[in-house]
């Protein structure tokens, strides 16, 4: 505790301060908002209080970012490498994972132990898979860094709603294919969510099982190793789960059913909005372009961002995979998302509005000028080299 005192007590050199410092502590706390609903239910005696995390994440956020709207401005670049070095932003991330672990079992088990009307135990239970969504995202974050501890935190996160593959399956299968016909994971103009969402969960996972498996055979060994990053991450939600269906019986798994759908849902949401119709141009060597910062929707709104650790300054990420979210930068001339990640969601569940709403946006980017040509419209050519991170 003294070492987190003395972190958040420190600042980035050369005079800069970070303004939203001590806003990336809604991150942390985010994932609990099912435990706090629980909380209302016990102090209000009402089970309608379960409902709270549903109108906040798909109604009070998306108000408060149209309300309090966005924030562009950047840390100045003398001031990056001190954020970077600054403990303080990364022991955030880390304080976050048992806190998914936390809420998970917490959510389970008062939906098996409590008498609720069904209506409540959904609702109890879509809200705790909005918060393994959220443990997806730190597994993102966390993924992305070199270090042991980060990377081992990041195969725990990604454990509560046994998305395990998802490491894998990103960082060497999604961010070299973004933007491109060819990935499961960027969705196609036209393309609906739903229609994306039956060729993202199991293109994904396909595609990541096929990484993993050659990269331990270059190194000697089968798919079913303790050393495949995948089945470590599984095998935490195995135990997790598994050890709660047997404590709590079949009503724990039911709600671990929905817990771990809303989850991937949520992941899939994220995915759709991110890279909507974008797509990359020809390489010099006949593939595809490397990715830069007009391949990804970007969204500066204040409230979703500091709830989701930057996760929606999307462009710099994919320009720089390693960058820290406190450092992440915006650009001039940006793809740029009407709102915040949790109103767009909204907007995507309505394929109707999200085409009227989007697509005239994304014909409209400079670098495609209305050129159908320009955009993904899931015409894949010939296999292809793609230029960038291969991993």
């Amino acid at each position: 505790m003294n070492e987190l005192v003395q972190i958040q007590s420190s600042s980035a050199p050369s005079g800069f301060v970070d303004r939203k410092r001590a806003g990336w502590l809604l991150s942390v706390v985010f994932p609990l908002l099912p435990v706090a609903a629980i909380g209302l239910q016990i102090a209000s005696g009402s089970e309608w209080m379960l409902f709270s995390p549903l109108i906040v994440v798909y109604v009070l956020v998306p108000l408060l970012d149209a309300v309090l709207g966005e924030d562009a401005s950047n840390p100045p670049a003398a001031a990056v490498s001190g954020l970077e070095s600054d403990r303080y932003y990364r022991v955030l991330t880390w304080l976050t994972v048992p806190l998914y672990f936390a809420s998970l079992v917490i959510t389970v088990a008062w939906a098996v132990l409590t008498p609720l009307a069904w209506p409540a135990w959904l609702a109890l239970a879509w809200s705790a898979g909005l918060a393994g969504g959220l443990a997806v995202n730190t597994g993102h974050e966390l993924g992305h860094k070199r270090t042991r501890t980060e990377q081992i935190l990041a195969r725990l996160a990604l454990a509560v709603p046994g998305y395990g593959h998802f490491g894998v399956e990103h960082n060497f299968g999604h961010h070299r294919a973004v933007a491109t016909p060819e990935d499961s994971a960027s969705a196609r103009f036209g393309e609906s969510i739903y229609a994306f969402a039956r060729r993202e969960i199991p293109g994904g996972l396909r595609r990541a099982v096929t990484i993993e498996t050659r990269r331990q055979a270059r190194r000697g060994r089968g798919f079913w190793t303790l050393h495949n990053e995948i089945l470590q991450s599984w095998l935490v939600t195995g135990v997790v789960q598994g050890g709660l269906v047997a404590v709590l019986g079949a009503e724990a798994l039911l709600f671990l059913v929905v817990h771990n759908a809303v989850a991937w849902w949520q992941l899939t949401s994220a995915n759709y909005v991110e890279h909507y119709g974008l797509l990359r141009g020809p390489g010099r060597h006949g593939g595809y372009e490397r990715c830069r910062p007009q391949h990804s929707w970007n969204s500066n709104h204040v409230v979703s961002n500091l709830l989701l650790f930057h996760l929606e300054r999307h462009s710099d990420h994919h320009a720089h995979p390693q960058r820290r979210y406190q450092s992440l930068r915006d650009f001039p001339d940006l793809p740029r998302l009407p709102g915040g990640y949790f109103g767009m969601f909204v907007l995507a569940y309505v394929p109707a509005l999200w085409f009227r709403v989007m697509d005239p946006r994304l014909l409209a980017l400079p670098h495609v000028q209305h050129d159908l040509a320009r955009v993904n419209r899931g015409v894949v050519g010939e296999d292809r080299d793609l230029e960038g991170p291969r991993g």
